[in-house]
């Protein structure tokens, strides 16, 4: 009877118990990896007295050891992730910055950066929304990655981002600089995260602009969702029906909420730590040069590379578990 009473009392908050049993599922996620990894040591370890007989079978343990070192050394960075939502999937944003077409094309390079890096890691990725420039490039872009510890892998990258570059845009061919803002949030869990009453919505729909073709053109297919308590609006138009906008914002407007709910806490430590949080235009966290000379460097930890094209290409991880592993030593927040 005691136990049926504490499992009717765990369930009468239901908000509270789904978040309790969301991060159960985590990590138990967790556990299964590090118990993978140690049958993966065990079974090495049985094979070992054989090396010495068969050559091959010694290349390919030698191998397996290499790459269960890059796992373990993953796996260390995962089990130092502090936060509930670092498990999560992960929304992320991209905004031009001031500069027209210049950094329009920037934020379209990031964009399909970040794409690569989601493919690379086999994560899943989706563009749930694209507000294409006028010449060239996006204004903006909204993605959503899916993966085991992607929010946490992402949050490396919120920031502002530099690139010093020969204008393919520029008759004279002259060197600009160009800005992004990349944004990072974990992707919301419907109502347990997040609750929307029905009057606090505001939802309008109105034809596509940009390219498009005869579909954006002809139907109402996009929405805009204001939420009225915050004055958040968020704007979907990309995809094929005014079903799958609507339902890309208010995958879109969820985190969002979520991310001003966590950011509100963060004030609130940081006010009694007596820190300011500054986040403002003008503090890049990287920078990708490519003229006069060919470099990407972030400015956080001062790890580089001078192979721009693989970085632009996904390979980000140098970059991510460097500053993730900077952040270690004081707390991974």
């Amino acid at each position: 009877m005691e136990e049926q009473s504490a499992q009717s009392d765990f369930w009468s908050d239901r908000a509270k118990a789904q978040r309790i049993m969301q991060r159960l599922s985590a990590q138990r996620k967790v556990v299964d990896r590090w118990r993978g990894m140690e049958k993966r040591m065990a079974d090495l370890v049985e094979l070992l007295p054989l090396a010495g007989e068969d050559s091959s079978l010694a290349e390919e343990i030698e191998l397996e050891i290499g790459g269960a070192s890059s796992r373990l050394d993953e796996l260390e960075l995962e089990a130092a992730f502090t936060s509930e939502y670092d498990a999560r999937n992960a929304i992320l944003a991209i905004h031009a910055g001031a500069g027209g077409t210049e950094s329009q094309d920037w934020a379209e390079m990031l964009l399909r950066m970040y794409l690569r890096w989601a493919e690379r890691r086999g994560y899943q990725s989706e563009v749930l929304d694209v507000s294409p420039g006028e010449e060239a490039g996006v204004k903006s872009a909204v993605i959503s990655v899916e993966g085991d510890f992607a929010c946490g892998y992402l949050k490396s990258e919120h920031g502002v981002h530099r690139l010093v570059r020969l204008s393919p845009f520029d008759a004279d061919h002259a060197r600009h600089t160009s800005f992004a803002l990349v944004e990072v949030m974990p992707e919301a869990e419907g109502d347990v995260d997040v609750s929307i009453g029905p009057d606090d919505l505001k939802v309008e729909v109105f034809r596509s602009s940009g390219p498009g073709g005869q579909h954006m053109q002809k139907t109402s297919s996009a929405v805009r969702l204001t939420h009225l308590p915050t004055g958040i609006t968020v704007t979907c138009q990309s995809q094929r029906s005014q079903y799958q906008n609507k339902e890309s914002a208010m995958k879109i407007l969820q985190s969002r909420l979520l991310e001003l709910e966590l950011e509100k806490r963060e004030e609130e430590r940081a006010s009694l730590k007596g820190k300011r949080i500054n986040a403002g235009w003008g503090n890049q966290i990287r920078s990708y040069v490519i003229h006069p000379y060919k470099m990407v460097k972030d400015h956080r930890t001062d790890y580089q590379l001078g192979d721009v094209d693989a970085v632009l290409d996904g390979g980000l991880d140098g970059f991510i578990t460097t500053y993730l592993r900077s952040r270690m030593g004081r707390g991974n927040g």
